[in-house]
């Protein structure tokens, strides 16, 4: 039976755990985050769902009526922001080279094959590896820390000097580190990996800059193994009604990378092994509106749902005022 866990905040700032399966939910006893059940189960040598069931549960909760009300919040985060990394990868997808190679063709000569096209190619090649080997390295990019991380429902801010606001579907690993230095995978999320495409596409070199820091995640964290095919629909609703919508593809059945490789290659480096850190590693999309030349504007609702979670992740578009930087010599 799947598993789903979320994090709810009470109208007293009360914290609690959620764990939701086909036949409802309930209220977790005894943890006030999804961070501190993964760290008994990882203390008992045992797993999440073992962890559910040892705390054991009470009330039971209408997930719809509680994010309605605003009541849940990221389904992973850590009491020090700066100890939840954020990381993605991209070209990992089956579809992922098309809209990608679109954007930077025109600053390539057309007979040769883009950066893009020749990394997407490898990744098809080499990205799914045979177990106890290491595969072809994907691209990696670093996304911020969980200052940046948006809680479903609340708004993605895009800075006053990007070009563009625009929406990723996508689906996110999440982890934290154990006291050993072993990362465990405690499940995916629904992910909105939000860039700036307008710079992107611009130089291929500003991928970094296009990342706008700010990520959303859906409210439930799945448990277990990862599904092998996931699809779903991103949308777009401007003025209350609905502008975009596309279907999007993932899980490893449609990804030229397994989710071993990418884990591999994040991992590898000692910085991402800190015991206690939390990392969520976005792991690509083959699906933007700005692929179909959509351009995103203040207001617009990004909607993204998949199966098997069960609630969607929405997120309205906002743009911050300019906050201008001066750097001060000591």
């Amino acid at each position: 039976m799947t598993l789903r866990l979320l994090q709810h905040v009470g109208v007293d700032g009360t914290r609690s755990v959620i764990a939701a399966t086909d036949d409802g939910a309930a209220f977790v006893a005894g943890v006030d985050s999804v961070r501190a059940l993964a760290e008994r189960a990882i203390a008992d040598g045992s797993d999440l769902a073992a962890a559910v069931a040892a705390c054991g549960t009470g009330a039971n909760v209408d997930l719809a009526a509680v994010l309605a009300a605003g009541r849940l919040t990221s389904p992973i985060d850590h009491v020090d922001p700066a100890h939840l990394i954020m990381t993605g990868t991209g070209l990992t997808h089956l579809g992922s080279a098309e809209g990608r190679d679109k954007m930077h063709r025109a600053a390539a000569d057309a007979e040769k094959q883009t950066d893009s096209m020749r990394m997407f190619l490898e990744g098809v090649e080499g990205g799914k590896p045979a177990a106890g080997t290491r595969g072809q390295q994907p691209e990696w990019f670093y996304k911020g820390d969980g200052s940046g991380l948006v809680a479903p429902g609340a708004a993605l801010t895009m800075p006053d000097f990007a070009e563009d606001g625009g929406e990723e579907p996508e689906l996110a690993g999440i982890y934290l580190i154990g006291p050993d230095g072993t990362p465990f995978r405690l499940g995916l999320c629904l992910a909105n990996e939000f860039s700036d495409h307008v710079t992107e596409r611009h130089n291929y070199l500003w991928l970094a800059h296009s990342k706008l820091r700010q990520a959303s995640l859906g409210p439930e964290l799945l448990v277990g193994t990862p599904p092998q095919h996931i699809e779903g629909a991103s949308r777009i609703h401007r003025d209350g009604a609905l502008l975009w919508e596309k279907p999007f593809l993932s899980g490893e059945a449609n990804m030229s990378h397994s989710i071993a490789n990418l884990e591999a290659h994040h991992f590898k480096y000692d910085l991402f092994r800190r015991p206690g850190d939390v990392h969520v590693h976005f792991f690509g999309t083959a699906t933007l509106s700005f692929a179909d030349g959509v351009t995103t504007r203040e207001g617009d609702v990004f909607e993204i749902e998949a199966a098997p979670f069960t609630l969607p992740l929405r997120n309205t578009l906002t743009k911050a005022a300019p906050q201008p930087v001066v750097v001060k010599a000591l």
